[in-house]
């Protein structure tokens, strides 16, 4: 599999040694630069941030990009997710690519859009608010099962709009 030139390479752990508590502050440094010093901005929108809950002074969009679980306070950091850290900002910048499958869903009382990257088995969820956008999570999707389903979601909105 080749992925595009855009995409970059993956933060690993190794690179610092091991020290996950090195690896934690400069993947935190990595998110900051593409989410919190700069701007970005999808369909027009500016990419806000879901700060709250704050935790080891990290916002919760950090923390759902790196780590996994249904309770906020008891996520688990994911090396998958780590090392992917990079890739978020890249892939809601290259929306116009092809290999790309975008699609809104409403969720609750608001519409998020999946941003489907089958190729790199990637996914980046965003949340749609009325003046700009936050990035909810960005997740590497593994099973064959989800990556059907995820699929399928697809083929549905396609077929609908």
């Amino acid at each position: 599999m080749s992925l595009p030139g855009w995409l970059p390479e993956l933060e690993e752990l190794k690179a610092y040694g091991g020290d996950f508590s090195r690896y934690l502050d400069a993947i935190y440094e990595i998110f900051c630069a593409d989410f919190v010093v700069s701007k970005p901005v999808f369909a027009g929108k500016r990419l806000g941030l879901k700060r709250h809950p704050v935790i080891q002074g990290k916002e919760a969009t950090f923390w759902h990009m790196i780590s996994e679980g249904h309770d906020e306070a008891e996520r688990l950091p994911d090396l998958r997710r780590c090392e992917r850290i990079r890739w978020p900002r890249p892939i809601i910048e290259n929306a116009a690519d092809t290999r790309l499958k975008i699609w809104r869903e409403p969720k609750g009382s608001t519409t998020r859009v999946l941003i489907w990257f089958a190729e790199a088995q990637y996914l980046v969820v965003l949340e749609e608010r009325k003046d700009y956008t936050l990035p909810w999570t960005a997740y590497p999707v593994e099973r064959e099962h989800q990556q059907k389903k995820l699929e399928q979601r697809w083929e549905r909105y396609s077929q609908e709009s």
